[in-house]
């Protein structure tokens, strides 16, 4: 999913654990609950995104933009945030 562009999307609790996501547009998308445990979303711009309750369990943010994003209650258990934009 290189770049691909899924602004304002709803994904309430969906399972997108292992997705390759580098650069993916996620700004204002509502991913909470989602299951994005080991995800690969370097350089993502989740922007204003819902993360609340989502669990990044693994996940790998280099780079990615945080800016308003919603983080309450989500698992960062082993997260890569290296980088990030907040």
């Amino acid at each position: 999913l290189i770049k691909a562009h899924f602004q304002k999307s709803y994904c309430l609790e969906a399972n997108l654990s292992q997705i390759e996501g580098d650069r993916v547009d996620l700004r204002w998308a509502n991913l909470r609950g989602a299951n994005l445990r080991g995800a690969n979303l370097q350089r993502a711009n989740l922007r204003g995104a819902n993360l609340s309750q989502a669990d990044l369990t693994g996940a790998n943010l280099t780079g990615a933009n945080l800016r308003g994003a919603n983080l309450q209650q989500a698992i960062l258990s082993n997260t890569v945030l290296k980088d990030v934009y907040l």
